[in-house]
């Protein structure tokens, strides 16, 4: 009984679940067309790295954004804070203003290093409006899933609009 406790895995806590992310990924960008209510992709790939300090990220996406734009990169460098349940990142684009901001983090389930969902919720700006951010992610093995979802702040609704998502696969 006691050798199947120490070997049982432990459920991760939200750096754990962060530093599981580091490797490979591909899939696809998906944006929510409202008037057609359908989801409309692009091919991604993404490649998140140690920063060398176990509380640093640095997150590049690739996509292909079409004829007229070419090929995007999106390069986000994040830093765990030392209460572990906030985020601090800064995210670069060329042709955009760097986006600094701090989130808020919330693991809400989690089994094991590679079965586990996490919420980050920031106030920021979306389409020059101000809201509230979430994302979620769930990671289920090599599955991994991020939902953008936007409450804007300018209007009386309380409601989350899906802004889009990414679905990624671990490249091995």
């Amino acid at each position: 009984m006691i050798a199947l406790l120490m070997f049982a895995a432990a459920a991760p806590d939200i750096a754990a679940a962060r530093s599981s992310l580091v490797g490979r990924w591909q899939g696809k960008l998906e944006y929510r067309d409202y008037q057609a209510d359908k989801w409309f992709g692009l091919p991604v790939k993404v490649e998140v790295r140690d920063g060398g300090d176990s509380v640093t990220l640095i997150r590049t996406a690739d996509y292909d954004d079409g004829p007229k734009t070419g090929n995007v990169r999106i390069t986000t460098v994040s830093m765990l804070a030392a209460d572990g349940t906030h985020e601090s990142s800064a995210t670069f684009r060329k042709a955009k203003t760097v986006e600094v901001e701090t989130s808020a983090l919330k693991l809400t389930a989690a089994k094991d290093a590679t079965h586990w969902t996490l919420v980050e919720t920031v106030t920021a700006t979306d389409d020059n409006r101000p809201a509230t951010i979430r994302l979620t992610t769930t990671r289920d093995g090599d599955l991994l899933v991020t939902l953008k979802e936007v409450d804007f702040t300018d209007d009386a609704k309380n409601e989350w609009l899906a802004r889009n998502r990414t679905t990624l696969t671990a490249v091995r």
